[in-house]
C-alpha cells in the first residue's frame, strides 16, 4: 500500500515538471515571436530611415554642387547626416534611439525647409541679376553702337577739314577793304540814311574788293552778316543762310574781273525792331571773314 503511494506522488511531480517544461516552452516561443516582431518593425524603420536620409543626403550635395547656400550649414547637415546614417547602419538602436533618431531627422527636414526657402531667395536674386546684367549688355552694347557712329561722323568731319584744310592754302581769297555798314529809312519809297534805331527799315553793308591782275573774269560769291549788339544774327525779311556751318544775313553774287570793285547790298528789317547799340558787319568769303566793321545806331 505504501509502495503504491509512493509511485501517485511520482506520477504527480513528473506530470509538474512536465506542466513547467510546456509553460517555460510556451514562453520562451512568444518572447521570441515578440523578439522578432520587433526586430522586424525596427529593420523596416530602418529602411524607411535610410531612404529619408539617403533622399536628404543627395538634396544637399546637389544644393553643394550648385553653390546657392552657406557652405557651413552644408557642411553641417552632411555631416548630421552621415552621423545619423552610421547610426543606422550599424543597428545599434532600441525603439527610444529610433524615436530620438526621428526627432533628429525632423530637425534635419526642417533645416533643409529653411536651406530650401534660402536657395529659392539666392535663385530669385540671382534671376533678377541676371535680367539686370542682359539689360546692362545690351546698354553696353548700344552705346557700342552709338560710340562707333560718333567715330565714323568723327572720322568723315576730320576728313572734310583736311580737305577744307588743302583748299584754303590753295585757294586765292579776295582782298578786301572800307568795309561799311549803314541804317536807312525810307520816305516816299526814296531810301535816306539815319542813325535812329526805332525807324530804320534797311541795313546796308559796303565793301571794297581790291584788284588783282591774276584774275581773269569769275563770279565771286560773299556773304553779309549783320549782328545786332548782343551779337545774334540778323535777318532779311525773316530770313537766315546758313552755309557750312555759318549763319550770315545775305549772299552777294560779284563779277570780279581783277579790278578794284566796290560792292554794295542791303536787307529789310521791320521797322522799330532795332535797338540803339553797337552793330557789326562782317563780310565773308565762303567761310572765310575777309573784313569787319563796326557802327552805332542811337
Amino acid at each position: 500500500m505504501e509502495s503504491q503511494d509512493t509511485n501517485f506522488n511520482y506520477k504527480i511531480i513528473l506530470a509538474a515538471l512536465v506542466a513547467v517544461i510546456i509553460a517555460i516552452l510556451i514562453a520562451f516561443y512568444y518572447s521570441y515571436a515578440q523578439s522578432q516582431n520587433q526586430l522586424t518593425y525596427l529593420e523596416d524603420e530602418k529602411k524607411l530611415l535610410v531612404k529619408d536620409l539617403s533622399i536628404m543626403k543627395a538634396e544637399v550635395d546637389r544644393l553643394a554642387g550648385l553653390n546657392e547656400v552657406s557652405d557651413i550649414e552644408l557642411r553641417s547637415s552632411q555631416y548630421r547626416i552621415d552621423e545619423l546614417m552610421d547610426s543606422v547602419g550599424r543597428l545599434n538602436f532600441n525603439i527610444l534611439k529610433l524615436k530620438d533618431d526621428r526627432k533628429a531627422l525632423r530637425k534635419l527636414e526642417a533645416k533643409f525647409d529653411s536651406l530650401k526657402i534660402k536657395n529659392n531667395f539666392l535663385r530669385y536674386n540671382n534671376r533678377l541679376l541676371t535680367d539686370k546684367y542682359q539689360r546692362t549688355v545690351e546698354q553696353i552694347e548700344d552705346l557700342r553702337g552709338r560710340t562707333s557712329s560718333l567715330a565714323k561722323a568723327e572720322e568723315v568731319a576730320r576728313k572734310r577739314n583736311v580737305e577744307l584744310s588743302k583748299e584754303l592754302k590753295v585757294k586765292s581769297y579776295l582782298k578786301m577793304q572800307n568795309s561799311e555798314g549803314a541804317g536807312f529809312r525810307l520816305r516816299a519809297g526814296r531810301p535816306l540814311k539815319t542813325n535812329k534805331a526805332d525807324v530804320i527799315e534797311k541795313l546796308r553793308g559796303c565793301v571794297t574788293i581790291l584788284g588783282n591782275p591774276n584774275e581773269r573774269g569769275e563770279v565771286k560769291i560773299i556773304y553779309f552778316q549783320f549782328l545786332d549788339p548782343d551779337m545774334a544774327v540778323i535777318e532779311d525779311n525773316a530770313n537766315l543762310i546758313n552755309v557750312g556751318g555759318n549763319t550770315y544775313s545775305k549772299r552777294v553774287e560779284v563779277v570780279y574781273m581783277g579790278k578794284e570793285l566796290s560792292v554794295c547790298d542791303a536787307i529789310t528789317i521791320p521797322e522799330g525792331s532795332l535797338a540803339p547799340g553797337i552793330y557789326t558787319l562782317n563780310v565773308f568769303e565762303d567761310e572765310r571773314l575777309l573784313s569787319s566793321t563796326e557802327f552805332q545806331l542811337k
